[in-house]
């Protein structure tokens, strides 16, 4: 098999099979720095294209996914021997809890909170640096920095970030929690005890292997403290990876797409409908400078005459642009880049591992010199937090001088299990804003009409000069689907792989 990084092999292990998968992968490690404690499991993937359901409300029916993982995933973990509360009565020690048991989270009532059963989804561990938090009645949690405990003010780390301020545990907060003695009930309050008081946090120089789960609540019981959960990553459960680490840490990269992607374009039934990049996870993500995985598929879309576009966070883009030019000649092409901000402090507090955002606005202004139809993407847009009209002016006027064909504005979409995670850190971060998004969002994943509304005239605020910007809906997001593409002489060509 042909290996694209195959100089910087350091070591090939042997095959591990992934559910999905006909052959075992090919699992290699690779020696550049930003590699260094990553596994990459080399698949064949069955097929490149995948539909994507109306539901999503997504303005395309296919998408096309090279990487599954992503190396800066966040973790919240706490010691194994953590004693866990079942919805029996008894109590479990955290690294033996499993994925099926029924355990107590709680549930409001009214102004208050009360024991609720319920089941523990998923269940994994990972390598972190600790810290240990003494409570008045001598009870221990030994944690990492980043795990969060139910306090009197709401949810607290276990410690301050040097990066991001957040609420965190100090000496007298006050945890929330059930009563020590007696079997527990269900109708037990679930309150504030003068012996949960925090009488000390301490770091300790050392590292453990900490435990977390998922669970159907959003807490558990821990040492008798209400504790926050943590939400597992299903499409890597899906592969039998854990959760937690193997999410940053073992990314799967489907070798053979652009393959795949000609055999599945040259089928009688493909009707050449747009194609969307980078609707999950962004195909220009450091590891494509590697693997080169992108040139095969930009060379099928140019070969088929394929409408396509793509969505990414990396002026990497601009390394296929000889070839994004071959396809513009031929098909609808177009491009977007992801910018939300352009304040250097939140940006490397919340994107860390990705290009600086005015190197990416200097990237749509070379794809549209180079004639690629670019926009900018302002996403999520979130009331309150980042939708000031003087944070989202200076990302109107860089981009209106790139050239951009689009400014887009999207706002925030809570899809499943991402409500949650938000409304948690709402509540640790910004409670003052709590009302507001249980109001915007009250029926379900996406904002109310009338908000949508305003965000979307954040992009052209009255008495502006007119300029070539406008704002891009989601149905923007893709070009029109042509009519049946002509099938290209290279489409019987014989697959590598």
């Amino acid at each position: 098999m042909f290996v694209r990084w195959d100089n910087l092999r350091i070591e090939n292990e042997d095959g591990h099979q992934l559910p999905g998968y006909r052959d075992p992968a090919v699992v290699r490690r690779f020696d550049a720095p930003e590699a260094l404690d990553i596994r990459f499991y080399e698949v064949h993937a069955k097929s490149a294209l995948n539909h994507v359901p109306k539901a999503s409300r997504m303005p395309f029916r296919w998408t096309i996914n090279p990487y599954r993982g992503c190396t800066h995933a966040c973790t919240y973990c706490m010691a194994g021997d953590t004693q866990i509360l079942m919805a029996d009565g008894r109590v479990k020690l955290l690294a033996d809890v499993r994925p099926g048991e029924t355990i107590y989270g709680t549930e409001h009532h009214g102004e208050y909170r009360r024991l609720t059963a319920t089941e523990v989804l998923d269940h994994w561990s990972s390598l972190k640096r600790v810290h240990r938090v003494v409570l008045e009645d001598g009870t221990e949690l030994v944690a990492s920095g980043d795990h969060r405990f139910l306090t009197t003010r709401g949810w607290a780390h276990v410690a301050s970030s040097p990066s991001v301020r957040r609420p965190h545990l100090s000496m007298g907060s006050e945890l929330i929690g059930v009563p020590r003695h007696g079997e527990p009930s269900i109708c037990d309050p679930v309150t504030a005890h003068p012996r949960l008081r925090v009488v000390a946090v301490e770091q300790l120089d050392t590292e453990l292997e900490l435990y977390d789960i998922t669970t159907g609540s959003g807490d558990f019981i821990a040492n008798g403290v209400v504790s926050h959960n943590c939400f597992a990553r299903p499409t890597h459960t899906y592969l039998d990876f854990d959760a937690g680490r193997d999410f940053e840490r073992e990314i799967v990269v489907k070798v053979n797409v652009p393959e795949v992607l000609r055999r599945e374009l040259a089928r009688p039934s493909w009707k050449g409908e747009h194609v969307a990049l980078g609707t999950n996870t962004d195909p220009y993500q450091w590891v494509e400078g590697r693997y080169k995985l992108m040139p095969g598929i930009w060379e099928a879309f140019r070969d088929f005459r394929n409408p396509c576009s793509v969505l990414t966070k990396s002026p990497l883009l601009l390394r296929d642009l000889p070839l994004l030019k071959e396809v513009a000649e031929v098909a609808p092409v177009s491009a977007n880049l992801s910018v939300p901000t352009l304040d250097e402090k939140a940006w490397r507090a919340t994107e860390p591992h990705t290009p600086n955002p005015r190197a990416r606005l200097e990237a749509v202004a070379e794809l549209n010199r180079a004639g690629i139809p670019t926009g900018v993407l302002i996403a999520p847009l979130m009331p309150g937090i980042n939708d000031a009209p003087e944070q989202v002016e200076e990302i109107l006027d860089i981009a209106t001088e790139a050239g951009a064909v689009s400014v887009g504005g999207i706002a925030l979409h809570l899809r499943g299990e991402v409500r949650g995670i938000f409304f948690d850190w709402l509540r640790a971060q910004r409670p003052d804003l709590l009302p507001r998004y249980e109001q915007l969002y009250r029926r379900g994943a996406y904002m109310a009409p009338a908000e949508r509304e305003r965000l979307q005239d954040l992009a052209a605020p009255p008495g502006r000069p007119a300029s070539p910007r406008r704002y891009m809906r989601d149905r923007d997001l893709a070009s029109p689907p042509r009519e049946q593409p002509a099938r290209s002489p290279q489409s019987s060509q014989a697959a590598l792989f």
